[in-house]
């Protein structure tokens, strides 16, 4: 197998545990050094560290009880770099339907996920996992 082919089948692995609630799974993908940025302007957005990344992946799945579901629509990976579309669906809390379109950078080193950057449509994300609302202008 290759880097790629490797890499590719680590992304595939970590959609399916974040689609099955696996936290622990999902956590463990990443190196000690390890973040994921969230783009764009959201109550969600930005850098979490390794250190944060269980209670934040939790509080993700905590409010799909039924789950959220991970649909990989290609991938086209690059030494230790993945790139992949996706989307996802699922219902929320609120009972609102939660449908989003992604991509993701996924970056490895040595097998380890050291950096995930999340591109989606933030107007999803705004209106349904932040209830509408949005971070005080100017952003920091």
């Amino acid at each position: 197998m290759t880097t790629e082919t490797d890499n590719k089948a680590r992304v595939r692995q970590f959609l399916s545990d974040l689609s099955a609630g696996n936290v622990n799974a999902v956590v463990a993908a990443y190196a000690k050094n390890g973040s994921v940025e969230t783009m764009g302007a959201t109550l969600i957005s930005g850098t979490t560290d390794f250190t944060d990344l269980q209670q934040a992946i939790s509080s993700i799945i905590q409010v799909f009880p039924q789950g959220l579901r991970f649909t990989i629509h290609g991938m086209v990976a690059e030494g230790e770099k993945v790139a992949v579309e996706a989307s996802s669906e699922g219902e929320h809390s609120s009972g609102q339907t939660y449908s989003n379109d992604y991509h993701f950078l996924f970056e490895f080193d040595k097998g380890l996920l050291v950096k995930l950057t999340e591109y989606m449509d933030t107007e999803q994300v705004t209106d349904v996992l932040c209830g509408g609302q949005r971070p005080p202008y100017p952003l920091d």
